[in-house]
């Protein structure tokens, strides 16, 4: 397996482990800066790559009426802002072939959602755009589906290639982790993200929004790094996640996050060993 570059960032099972961290969804600028700012901190000091996320669109919200964020052209300039403040690399989400060029310009990772993971002329889209690229698995997918979705991308030129588990569908509004996948995709080659909050997620649960149980990430996020298989792992973090606009019950408290990294860097270092 080759390490991605991220910026200066490499990702890869012999590299440093990787974090992709953010509020769920832009709501201002100065907001975002605040808790990049001091998820870079914590991360420097648990010897963790970091890379700010953070999306300018939630476009596949459950309600058509809850709040998305402030579109890509305002998101793109938070992100583009925050960037160039914290010299941090910095991802967000696209949705459609029209976004890959302006998002590409200032994302170094671009995101390719989970719902959208089979979308085969936006995955190419996003490959040809010859930046880094995350492809989160679809919930509706088994984990050797993704071997064709990874030879999309590399049929349209780039190698630079994460993708992440985040759960699959288990019944109505629930989710399942299958750590088995994390293992089966690392076998094609790539580095493999665990998204340890939006795998708590109980897609649509609350009926005009999606639930969440929150109180089980740490416990996900541990056993998924004790695979040995995971080069990184992707978080929603809130300072008060009960009153985010997005995704709450799944998001995990900023406050939590130091003790967490610790912990997911002392399992790693003894599978290493």
């Amino acid at each position: 397996m080759s390490a991605v570059k991220i910026g200066k960032i490499s990702v890869g099972l012999d590299q440093p482990l990787l974090l992709i961290a953010g509020p769920d969804v832009i709501e201002s600028e100065a907001h975002l800066l605040r808790h990049a700012e001091k998820m870079s901190r914590i991360c420097e000091k648990a010897g963790v790559s970091y890379v700010v996320k953070c999306s300018y669109d939630k476009a596949n919200r459950t309600s058509g009426t809850s709040y998305r964020g402030p579109g890509m052209k305002e998101g793109l300039k938070v992100l583009a802002a925050v960037k160039k403040k914290l010299g941090l690399p910095v991802t967000s989400d696209v949705h459609c072939r029209e976004e890959v060029g302006p998002a590409s310009e200032v994302l170094d990772l671009l995101q390719v959602p989970a719902f959208l993971s089979r979308q085969t002329d936006l995955v190419k889209a996003v490959a040809a755009a010859g930046k880094a690229m995350n492809i989160k698995k679809g919930q509706f997918l088994a984990p050797w589906d993704m071997k064709q979705v990874i030879e999309k991308a590399r049929s349209a030129g780039n190698q630079s290639i994460l993708v992440t588990e985040r759960g699959a569908s288990f019944g109505y509004n629930n989710l399942v982790s299958d750590f088995r996948s994390l293992q089966v995709m690392a076998g094609f080659g790539v580095p493999v993200i665990f998204d340890g909050t939006h795998s708590v997620q109980l897609p649509g649960g609350l009926g005009t929004s999606s639930g969440g149980q929150r109180e089980f990430v740490p416990t996900l996020v541990r056993a998924a790094i004790a695979t040995g298989y995971c080069s990184g792992v992707f978080l929603e973090v809130h300072e008060d996640p009960d009153h985010a606009p997005c995704d709450g019950p799944n998001m995990l408290p900023l406050a939590d996050l130091p003790q967490l990294l610790d912990q997911m860097q002392a399992i790693r270092a003894a599978v290493r060993a």
